[in-house]
């Protein structure tokens, strides 16, 4: 059976039936349980100072009304940065390439900032789609741009972190490829294409930590407009 390069983003399945939702729900196996005692051992103590210090980042803009995201807003980033950062591993299935959970993510949250604002300040909410001194013969078009652009948000953050992901897994996939392809007959371009696989996989490391990092940040930030 020949397989393409877009194989590896399909659902794993299993009799038929998709381990999505395990592959999912697995990085949460990986987060040390919390110890009545202030301080057990260093991974937990590293583990508190990161959520310490990814709190502080996301909710700092925001007033006190949005710090009651902060629980939310936390454990989204710590699970899309477990996932991101798993699916790097050889023969593991992403999630986060999939469009339709990044989607599934990203709306209700974003439709949860839009309603929030709404209901606490509508009127702050609504001058967001018209700017102050705007002309009298450009209200309309404005009206039209900044309502569309906010409907698209949600589709925005889903097909950024859905791109970024599934461009890393396929230039990784490829230079792999062709370093083995490349072994036997050119060993020299094969070396150096394992340079360059070794530093394409430091930089989606990289990747992987940023996207699950502007991922929420954009929520926060779309939350700052609303609270």
């Amino acid at each position: 059976m020949n397989l393409s390069f877009f194989d590896q983003f399909s659902s794993p399945s299993l009799l038929g039936i998709p381990l999505v939702l395990i592959s999912t729900m697995f990085p949460a196996l990986l987060i040390p349980s919390m110890d009545k005692r202030w301080v057990t051992n260093r991974l937990s103590t590293l583990q508190l100072w990161f959520i310490n210090l990814v709190t502080k980042q996301l909710m700092s803009p925001l007033n006190n009304k949005g710090h009651k995201w902060a629980l939310i807003l936390t454990s989204l980033m710590i699970f899309l940065l477990l996932i991101n950062l798993l699916g790097l591993l050889p023969y593991t299935f992403t999630p986060t390439t999939q469009l339709s959970m990044n989607l599934a993510l990203a709306f209700p949250l974003w439709l949860a900032t839009l309603l929030t604002g709404l209901r606490n300040q509508p009127s702050t909410s609504l001058g967001h789609l018209l700017p102050e001194g705007t002309p009298t013969l450009l209200i309309p078009a404005l009206i039209l741009i900044e309502t569309t652009s906010l409907l698209i948000r949600p589709l925005a953050l889903g097909v950024r972190l859905t791109a970024n992901l599934t461009a890393g897994h396929l230039l990784i996939q490829l230079i792999s490829t062709a370093t083995v392809t490349l072994f036997s007959t050119m060993p020299a371009v094969s070396l150096l294409a394992l340079l360059v696989l070794f530093l394409l996989t430091i930089l989606e490391i990289a990747v992987a930590m940023i996207q699950a990092y502007v991922f929420v940040l954009l929520l926060s930030l779309y939350l700052q407009e609303n609270v």
